[in-house]
C-alpha cells in the first residue's frame, strides 16, 4: 500500500509552469469551471478583494481612504465587471492550487510597490525586459529567488543537472517532500508561485557543451550569466561562451563574502576570470574530476590562498572527514544579496568595474 504511493508520487510529472484563466474570455472561464468540477481536491484561493484594496490605496498614497471611499474606488475600477471574473486565476498543478489575482501589469505594479522609490518605475521596466541565466541550483537557488523577489529581470534560465539530497538541506531553501526533486525544478516552482508572471525556462540536462549556445541566446541574448556551479568545465567553457557574446558574468564563492565581476561586454580582451583560469587544451579532461583533482585547478580560481583559515582547513579534509567542501546558509544567503545587487547595477548601467570583491564579515565587524 505504502510503496505504491510512493511509486505513483515518483512519477507525477516535473511541471514548473502555472497555468492562467481569464474568465472575462469564456473559454478560459469555461475550462476554470471544468478543472474544478473534474479535481475537488484542488484548493482555490480569492484573496483579490484585499489586492484591490491594496491597488486603490497606492493611488491615494497621500490621505489613508475611508472603508466606503475605498469600497467606492473598487466598484469604479473594476467598471461593472464581477470581482470573481477580474484578474486572472493561476492554477499550480504540483501543488493542487488555484489563486486569484490581478492580471499582469497591476501584479507587477502592486508586488514592486515597496521597491519605490529605491528602484524607480522607469527602472523597474527596463529591469523587466532583462534576461539572466543561472548555472548551478544550490547557491544558485537564493540566487535566483533574490532577483525574483527584487523582479531585477523579467525571464530567468535555470541549469542544473542535480538532485535535492539530505544534506543540501543546511543552505538550500525547500521542504522534505522535495528531497529527490530536480534543484532546477524546486527553484522554477518556487519562483513562480512567488511571481506567476516571470518567465522561466529550465536546463535539467544542466549546463553542457551542446545547449550552451541555446542557454545564452534561445529567446534572445542573456543580459548577466550567473555562474555557480562545481563543474570546473562548466565553469570555463560557460565563460567562454559568455566572453563571445559579450555577456558579463557574476559569481559568488560564499567564502569571506567573495564576488567576481566579469564585464566581458565592455571589455573583449578581459582574461577569463581575471586570468585565474588555467591553459588546458583539452576541457574535456576536466569533466569527471573527483573533489580532491578539483581542487588544485580551482585553488587559483577560487582565491585559495585568500580563503578563510576554516575553509583552508576544510579544504584539506575532503576524502578524510568529510566528502566535499563545507557551505554554510548565512554565506549562501549574503552571497543572492551580493549577486542581486551586482545584477541590478550592471543592467541599470551603475556599475562598470571587473575584479574580485570580498564583503567579510570577519574582517568588517569585529
Amino acid at each position: 500500500m505504502i510503496q505504491d504511493r510512493v511509486q505513483k508520487t515518483r512519477h507525477e510529472p516535473l511541471t514548473y509552469l502555472p497555468f492562467f484563466y481569464r474568465p472575462t474570455i469564456g473559454k478560459e472561464k469555461e475550462a476554470l469551471l471544468k478543472l474544478l468540477q473534474d479535481n475537488p481536491q484542488i484548493s482555490v484561493y480569492d484573496e483579490l478583494e484585499g489586492q484591490l484594496k491594496e491597488l486603490i490605496k497606492s493611488k491615494h498614497p497621500s490621505r489613508p481612504l475611508t472603508a466606503e471611499e475605498s469600497a467606492a474606488a473598487i466598484k469604479t475600477h473594476l467598471g461593472g465587471i464581477a470581482p470573481e471574473d477580474y484578474g486572472v486565476w493561476v492554477y499550480y498543478p504540483w501543488a493542487g492550487k488555484v489563486v486569484h489575482l490581478l492580471d499582469e501589469q497591476e501584479f507587477i505594479t502592486m508586488r514592486t510597490s515597496r521597491n519605490l522609490h529605491k528602484i524607480t518605475i522607469e527602472e523597474r521596466d527596463i529591469l523587466g525586459s532583462k534576461r539572466i541565466g543561472v548555472i548551478g541550483l544550490s547557491v544558485g537557488q537564493t540566487i535566483a529567488l533574490t532577483l525574483t523577489m527584487e523582479r531585477i529581470c523579467g525571464e530567468l534560465r535555470l541549469a542544473d543537472f542535480d538532485t535535492v539530497e539530505l544534506s543540501n538541506l543546511n543552505r538550500l531553501r525547500t521542504g522534505v517532500f522535495n528531497l529527490g526533486l530536480p534543484k532546477v525544478i524546486i527553484a522554477a516552482r518556487e519562483i513562480l508561485e512567488l511571481d506567476p508572471f516571470m518567465k522561466v525556462k529550465c536546463y535539467t540536462d544542466g549546463a553542457t557543451e551542446e545547449n550552451l549556445h541555446g542557454f545564452f541566446t534561445e529567446g534572445g541574448k542573456l543580459d548577466v550569466l550567473v555562474e555557480e556551479c562545481d563543474g570546473v568545465d562548466v565553469k570555463i567553457l560557460s565563460r567562454i561562451r559568455a566572453k563571445a557574446l559579450k555577456v558579463p558574468v557574476v559569481m559568488d564563492t560564499n567564502d569571506r563574502g567573495m564576488l567576481d565581476i566579469e564585464r566581458y561586454d565592455l571589455e573583449e580582451d578581459y582574461p577569463l576570470l581575471h586570468g585565474l583560469i588555467p591553459d588546458i587544451a583539452d576541457l574535456s579532461v576536466l569533466r569527471n574530476l573527483t573533489n580532491e583533482e578539483k581542487i588544485p585547478i580551482l585553488g587559483p580560481m577560487a582565491g585559495m590562498k585568500d580563503m578563510s583559515p576554516r575553509m583552508k582547513q576544510s579544504l584539506g579534509e575532503i576524502g578524510k572527514t568529510i566528502t566535499t567542501w563545507p557551505q554554510l546558509a548565512s554565506s549562501v544567503m549574503l552571497g543572492g544579496a551580493l549577486v542581486a545587487d551586482t545584477c541590478r547595477r550592471i543592467l541599470l548601467g551603475e556599475l562598470q568595474s571587473s575584479g574580485r570583491y570580498y564583503v567579510d564579515f570577519d574582517q568588517l565587524i569585529q
